[in-house]
């Protein structure tokens, strides 16, 4: 099989036009006939975009209208795990790729679609919204609005593939930043040393002086549960999101949502001692001689005593 592979390459290579580079790439155009979609080269080699960024455009060009695009779904597709790829949806829609709209229903409700543009320089150009043909009205204007119901409305099919809370609903509170049983000047000082210095392992992770001196007591939690420095600037920035818009915001949601726990003592670590079984001493009630027993009453002596008679 990979013989006739190798010979039908060979006879196409030869009835190539012109003379074949001497390295590089070497395309072979075999015209699509269904299953295909056309990507311009401002995405496919873009600049500016990620390998997964573009890797994720094309991918979501490709879809049918309706799929689903969002983290949980494409995560649940492809290999990279929720971080990278919402880097990468982050990417897009800072390029115009991705654009979320928000619309009204008939029945009122807003609701928010994601479109993805496959010419953002045209769109912009243009100062209106493309739609494909093959892209149905979210609702059609002649559609009467339905009657109130006391329960909620179905999700219509139409609905937003990515689905984010309305602006209207509370959001959680910010979890507090760890503080360390006592803020000694060596762990102020180290803290302060740790965080002026991610800038060497991530050139994104500029902080301000203010920024120092706010997170300094998350660090000296670490440091105080005797975490290694280099262990603390690592989950510090692993894995950033490109580019990081808000370094302190990420620096302190690190520091409070993967603070591991305090080291267990000695005591906790060390096995559990089985300790010898201990019969009580009792007094006879016969004798009054002592015996071993759980319970009291009579010695043997006096039981053997009682049981002769």
């Amino acid at each position: 099989m990979a013989t006739q592979h190798h010979n039908a390459l060979t006879r196409v290579l030869a009835e190539l036009p012109g003379p074949l580079p001497a390295f590089g790439v070497i395309h072979i155009a075999i015209p699509h006939t269904s299953r295909f979609t056309i990507v311009g080269n401002h995405l496919a080699q873009h600049a500016e975009l990620s390998l997964v960024a573009i890797g994720i455009g094309v991918h979501i060009q490709s879809l049918p209208v309706g799929s689903l695009v969002g983290i949980k779904a494409l995560t649940a597709r492809f290999a990279e795990g929720e971080m990278r790829i919402a880097a990468a949806l982050r990417e897009l829609e800072a390029h115009g790729y991705l654009r979320r709209a928000h619309v009204r229903l008939a029945n009122g409700r807003m609701a928010t679609r994601t479109v993805f543009c496959n010419q953002p320089g045209a769109l912009e150009r243009a100062g209106r919204v493309v739609v494909a043909p093959k892209v149905p009205p979210a609702v059609p204007e002649e559609a009467p609005a339905p009657p109130p119901a006391p329960e909620p409305d179905p999700v219509p099919e139409s609905h937003p593939p990515v689905r984010v809370p309305p602006r209207t609903a509370p959001k959680p509170p910010r979890r507090p930043l760890p503080q360390p049983r006592e803020l000694t000047p060596e762990l102020r000082q180290t803290a302060s040393a740790i965080l002026a210095d991610l800038r060497n392992h991530a050139e994104a992770l500029v902080l301000s002086e203010a920024d120092v001196e706010e997170l300094i007591p998350g660090v000296a939690a670490w440091l105080e549960r005797e975490v290694h420095p280099g262990a603390i600037r690592h989950a510090l920035t692993a894995d950033l999101p490109k580019p990081p818009k808000y370094p302190a915001k990420i620096v302190r949601h690190r520091l409070t949502v993967l603070l591991p726990p305090p080291l267990p003592g000695a005591e906790e670590l060390a096995p559990a001692v089985r300790r010898p079984l201990v019969i009580p001493l009792q007094n006879c009630d016969g004798c009054d001689r002592a015996f071993r027993s759980r319970e009291p009453g009579h010695c043997r002596g006096c039981r053997d005593l009682a049981a002769a008679a």
